[in-house]
Parts: C-alpha cells; sequence; structure tokens
C-alpha cells in the first residue's frame, strides 16, 4: 500500500533511520545492555530538558503519565486549566480518578494567563494545578514561563504540565521553569511511534508522592524514580521504543538545539503565511500560536476564507499528504497542519504545493 505522509498533529512521520533503530535485536529489560542504553541516553534526557533531574521513561501514551500524576500528587483538590479538548479532558480524567477538581475555563482558540491562574489559587483551596502547554485542538501555545512563575508565590501547588506536543520542539528548561511534573508523548514533536512517555518529576513532586497511600504501582513516581536511579523502569518497557528514542536524540544533538528550536519556528511561521496568502484567518489569539501546528479557522470563528475541509483533505491525500480536519467541536471549522518532528523548509514547501493544487481544483 502506498504510503501517505503524515502532517496531522500526531503522530507524525517516522524516519526510516528510526524505524530501523526501533527494529534492533531484543534484549533483557533487567539485563545490562539495557541499563547500558539507558544510561547512554539519560545525560541527554538531561540536556534536552535542561535539567539535573533524572528523566523517566514510560511504555504508555501520555495520558498513562497524566492521570499517574493526578493519583500521586492531588490530596486536596486540583484546578484544571482548560483551553481545548485535550485540557478540557483534564477535568473529567481527574473526578474519574476519585479527586476534587474545578474548572478554569477559557473559550476555545485563547491561552491560559498566569493572571487567571493566580485569582484561582489565592483562594487556598488547591493543592495542585493541569496545565497544557500546548492545547493541540486549538494550536493555542499558553506561555508556560509566565504560569510557572507562580510557582514563586505558591511553592505548595504541584504544577503537572502538559508538554505533549511542544517538548523537544522548543525550549524547555525544567530546573528553572520550577514546575513539578513536564511529559511528552514521543508520537508528536519526538517523531517516534506511539507508545513511549518522556518525562520528569521535581523533588517536592517525588516527596509528596511518596505520602499518598492509593497512587497504584504502574505509574507509581516513586518506583520510576527508584528504577532510574538503576538505570531501570519499573515494568517491562518497550526496548525498540528506547532505541528509537536514543536514535532520535542523535538527530538533535547533531543538528543542535538551537537550531532545532530556530526550524520548528521558521515551519510554523511558513504555514501561517501559506494560510494568509490564501485568505486564511488562525483560530488561536494573536501572539499565542503554537510553533509545532498551525490550526487554522474555516469558519469556526468571523473572517477569513472557508472551505469544504474534506473535500481539501480528499484532494491532498491523492497527492500523498494527509492534513486534519479539525478536532472536537471545531472539527471542519477549523483544520491543522503539522511541522513538528523531521520536517524541513523543502518537506513543507512539497506538502504547500499539494495543498495550493487541491485549492485550484476545489475553484473548478
Amino acid at each position: 500500500m502506498e504510503h501517505v505522509k503524515l502532517h496531522i498533529p500526531g503522530p507524525v512521520e517516522v524516519s526510516d533511520k528510526t524505524f530501523r533503530a526501533f527494529r534492533s535485536p531484543m534484549i533483557g529489560h533487567r539485563g545490562q545492555g539495557f541499563k547500558d542504553l539507558y544510561a547512554r541516553i539519560q545525560p541527554e534526557l538531561q540536556a534536552l530538558l535542561y535539567t539535573k533531574q533524572l528523566v523517566y521513561l514510560s511504555t504508555s501514551s501520555a495520558w498513562g503519565v497524566m492521570e499517574g500524576a493526578i493519583r500521586n500528587l492531588v490530596a486536596k483538590r486540583v484546578l484544571c486549566c482548560m483551553n481545548g479538548a485535550f485540557s478540557d479532558k483534564w477535568l473529567d480524567v481527574a473526578r474519574r480518578c476519585g479527586k476534587e477538581a474545578e474548572a478554569l475555563q477559557v473559550n476555545w482558540g485563547s491561552p491560559i494567563l498566569a493572571e487567571q491562574i493566580e485569582a484561582r489559587l489565592s483562594s487556598g483551596q488547591f493543592d495542585a494545578l493541569t496545565f497544557i502547554h500546548n492545547e493541540t485542538s486549538t494550536g493555542v501555545m499558553s506561555p508556560v514561563y509566565r504560569v510557572a512563575a507562580l510557582k514563586e508565590k505558591f511553592p505548595d501547588v504541584m504544577f503537572i504540565v502538559d508538554a505533549v506536543s511542544s517538548m523537544s520542539a522548543l525550549k524547555l528548561e525544567f530546573d528553572a521553569l520550577r514546575v513539578d511534573v513536564l511529559l511528552a508523548g514521543t508520537q508528536k514533536a519526538f517523531a517516534l511511534p506511539p507508545g513511549l512517555t518522556v518525562f520528569v518529576c521535581s523533588p517536592a513532586a517525588l516527596t509528596k508522592a511518596a505520602t499518598a497511600k492509593d497512587r497504584g504501582y504502574y505509574f507509581d513516581l516513586v518506583e520510576f524514580q527508584k528504577n532510574a536511579e538503576q538505570n531501570m523502569t519499573p515494568s517491562t518497557p518497550s526496548i525498540g521504543h528506547v532505541y528509537a528514542l536514543a536514535s532520535k536524540l542523535e538527530d538533535i544533538f547533531a543538528e543542535g538545539l538551537e537550531a532545532r528550536f530556530a526550524r520548528h519556528e521558521t515551519l510554523a511561521k511558513m504555514t501561517r503565511d501559506w494560510a494568509a496568502r490564501h485568505g486564511f484567518t488562525l483560530f488561536p489569539e494573536p501572539g499565542y500560536e503554537s510553533v509545532t501546528l498551525t490550526c487554522i479557522n474555516n469558519g469556526a470563528k468571523p473572517g477569513g476564507r472557508v472551505i469544504d475541509v474534506p473535500k481539501c483533505q480528499k484532494l491532498v491525500k491523492d497527492q500523498g499528504f494527509l492534513i486534519d480536519g479539525g478536532y472536537g467541536k471545531i472539527k471542519g471549522t477549523t483544520f491543522r497542519i503539522s511541522n513538528m518532528g523531521d520536517e524541513t523548509e523543502s518537506t513543507m514547501q512539497q506538502l504547500y504545493a499539494a495543498l495550493d493544487n487541491a485549492l485550484d481544483q476545489m475553484k473548478k
């Protein structure tokens, strides 16, 4: 079957080099070979996340670690910062875990701002908050550094940050941020197959987790720390994913972190420029656009061009590319184009050419 290249917001395209690494011969997950593999990539993971803390690997989707963080770190009440489909889901997840949870809800397309969070945390009712840095459903990137600065005023509140579609595409300095959990699935900007989560925890988070009597086992933060100290994981890992991650880290540091971050900025701007040339507006509020995907307005908000999104998707797919037709309640009234992972100016130009051709055909 002919491959259709992915420009959806995840999973994204995976390189042949990464797949070759994924297919490396199997080793025992409790043997020295695995310990050496994990030990080899640990300094690179720490450099990527600008941290002295050990970085953990979980064989799960990001939601596994997100739920685990709730179970480990919420003793009183959690404030769920909500501005899109995935951040909105946190509220339901927290309540299903038996936790008291409240919503800080803003309109889809708007960012979560520090002053909004500060007003709620000042009540003293919360001991944790959930925050999505880059809301994939809307293409909104909230100001994580300004939000994280609130830790100075609320040191006992656990800040749980989902960086699923931003980690590795821009600078996220875990130690400088002083948040308590930072996590990402590897199927987004890392450009690996789905099924692995990379995350890191603060010392305060580990201390609090140790007091949680119902934190479970599979996502027990204390167990992740104990095992990481021995270059192991608490449960059987997907070893192929770890080989693939090692290969990807080679690519990341060969390119250079600053160059990688700049590339994502450039490609995102190119996509926004493409949208503007064709009369489209963007769904996010100006100044809060993602650098890993572009959510293009198609009637969800007043103004801008409106097209038949499913028809456009089909015409683009016929040329070998897959774009996203919008998510949740803005499906069809937006569409999304990913530039994250291994994409270059050249590969994005190929996509724009296919999109141009599709729009030309739709005029006929």
